[in-house]
């Protein structure tokens, strides 16, 4: 997983002082407005709604942004609207297998923005469950490197559930199962350590190794994806070497 991982991860990063900032804001913004509305507005019982909002606050989305979605989702102010998860799937260049998880409003909408990204860039929608069989739901908490040993961070979660640590370079991506999700991030916080985001994503049982061509396509389609305001997360089964990441970002 690591070349998507440490691809994503760099993304995110750059998306947090590009133009894209005001996209990443809105998505961040409808994580929470959703949390709260099917889990209640207090994040100290709600961890879905704990970690939209520790993320939104990493990306910097202003407080008084993230306190108002946490109002309209729980229905204490008015203007929020009903949000359904509605995941697709389809193949991007060289056979990767891609998955779409929209959160929307407008179910048509949502669906004609995943099929012209897909047909303009490589890629083809596929049937329902064809593709979703190659990956695993999982927990993946992203944690600064800093001054931290890998060994570090292992200590601090193998008891409460994680199966791996990778290294993505700047930074070590823990990996559990979906329901230990908290239970990790939990560990990490008693045990002093900073980490930047903890979610639960679907991550791919195998992988394709692209070159630096086929990488270009499948960003390029990625990247076509999550322009769509309905579009929230894109996972795909590709890896790609460090050396072919550092060419495509040159």
């Amino acid at each position: 997983m690591s070349g998507h991982s440490k691809w994503a991860t760099t993304k995110h990063k750059k998306a947090v002082i590009d133009a894209k900032r005001g996209k990443l804001f809105a998505k961040l913004i409808k994580n929470i407005e959703v949390a709260s509305r099917t889990g209640g507005a207090d994040p100290d019982g709600n961890p879905t709604l704990y970690d939209a909002i520790q993320k939104a606050k990493k990306s910097s989305v202003p407080n008084k942004n993230i306190d108002s979605a946490v109002k309209r989702g729980a229905g204490l102010e008015a203007g929020g609207a009903e949000y359904e998860t509605i995941m697709y799937e389809g193949y991007g260049p060289n056979g990767v297998a891609v998955l779409i998880e929209c959160l929307t409003d407008n179910r048509n909408r949502a669906a004609s923005d995943v099929r012209v990204a897909m047909t303009r860039n490589g890629g083809s929608m596929a049937d329902p469950g064809s593709v979703s069989y190659l990956f695993n739901r999982k927990g993946v908490v992203i944690v600064p490197k800093g001054d931290l040993a890998e060994d570090d961070v292992l200590s601090a979660v193998l008891d409460a559930g994680a199966e791996e640590v990778n290294d993505l370079g700047e930074n070590f991506e823990v990996i559990s199962e979906a329901t230990d999700l908290v239970p990790v991030r939990t560990a990490l916080v008693d045990a002093g350590i900073d980490y930047e985001s903890a979610d639960n994503n679907f991550l791919p049982s195998v992988q394709i190794e692209l070159d630096e061509e086929g990488a270009r396509k499948i960003f390029k389609l990625i990247d076509a994806l999550e322009d769509s305001d309905d579009v929230q997360n894109v996972f795909a089964n590709f890896d790609v070497s460090d050396d072919v990441l550092a060419r495509v970002d040159a």
